[in-house]
Formats: C-alpha cells, structure tokens, sequence
C-alpha cells in the first residue's frame, strides 16, 4: 500500500453567502494525476515549507484544527503549501512578494476540512483544504500552465464541471459553511473504493 503524502489545497472565494464563488482550475490531459478535472489550486507538502518566512501566523483556533493529525511545524508547512502552490498556479499573493520570494500571510485562512484517497490509488494524498477570501489577495490571476481555464465559478456551477467525489465533497462543505450550517470539519476517507464522509 502506498503511503498518502501531505497535500494542501486553498478554495480561493469571492462574495458571501449564495452569491459566493470558486476558483477553480483544469489539469492539463496529460498530467498523471487526475487529467483533465476541475480542482482547487494546491500541491504538496515541500521540505523547505517548514522553515519558510511568513507575514503573519495561523490563527490559534485554525492551528488548532490543522494540528489534529500533523505536529504544529507540519501544520504550518501545510498553510505555507496552500499558500505557495496557489501563487504558483494562478498568480494570486496572500502575503508579501518581493523579487522571487514570497512570504506567506497565513492570518486569513480558515480550515475546510482533510481528505486521504483510496488506499489502491497508485499515487495518494492526504490532503488538507483551507480557504481564503480573494480580497485578501493581490496579484493578477493567471496561470503558469499547471492549471487551465481558471475561473471563479458558483458553487453550484463548480459542481456541474468534471470534478472528482473529493472536491464535490468539499464545495458541499464550503456551502454548509458559507451558509452557517457546517458541523465541525469535513473528513474524507474510503474503505476500499467506498468513500466515506464524517466530522472532526
């Protein structure tokens, strides 16, 4: 069986309540790893997102959530990843830029919820999801090909685009939380090819 390893995922809003939207964007066909789905942008976990410099710290109650299954370093690696992978891949700043380096600003983002793929999967993740608000950010969207055809789409509009059962589970949450329904954070697991939906 194949180890899952570490993962972040930003679901990048703009608006409030039923006219809040998504930012999503396509893998290209040729990618190894889900071709030609819709997702958030993110990636994994690098070695060097521990010791990144950063603006401003998790807030405690989000440390808190993320820090349930990784050490506290772990848990603002992950922040830092969400963070990077989403200016990688779509040119958005949360935080301050200067030349090449970016140093995250990881105050403004909220915990969604954590998935792990199907232990058959050859390739495995488990992936945290976190959100920002995309007025908190700066920057020009634009993709650097990792992600195509980004754009900010209603919850129900993301649904309705080739997206995998994680991410539906996700915008599920992220309408639960934007309407003041969620109960607790999200975790997606499976058992065998089942997938399996609970609360933390």
């Amino acid at each position: 069986m194949v180890r899952p390893r570490d993962a972040a995922s930003l679901v990048v809003t703009r608006g409030e309540g039923a006219q809040t939207r998504v930012l999503l964007g396509r893998r290209p066909s040729d990618d190894r790893f889900m071709p030609n789905v819709y997702v958030f942008p993110g990636g994994r976990v690098d070695a060097e997102d521990e010791s990144a410099s950063i603006v401003r710290e998790l807030r405690p109650a989000v440390a808190r959530r993320l820090e349930r299954r990784a050490r506290p370093a772990r848990a603002r690696a992950l922040a830092v990843a969400a963070l990077r992978e989403t200016f990688e891949e779509t040119g958005l700043v949360f935080g301050e830029r200067s030349r090449s380096e970016l140093r995250p600003d990881l105050s403004g983002i909220d915990y969604l919820g954590r998935a792990i793929t199907p232990p058959s999967n050859p390739i495995r993740y488990h992936a945290r999801f976190l959100r920002a608000r995309a007025e908190n950010a700066t920057g020009r969207l634009r993709g650097n090909g990792e992600l195509l055809d980004l754009g900010w789409y209603t919850i129900d509009q993301a649904l309705d685009l080739t997206v995998i059962d994680v991410t539906e589970a996700i915008l599920e949450q992220l309408r639960a939380r934007v309407s003041g329904r969620a109960r607790g954070d999200l975790f997606v697991h499976y058992r065998g090819w089942r997938q399996i939906l609970s609360r933390e």
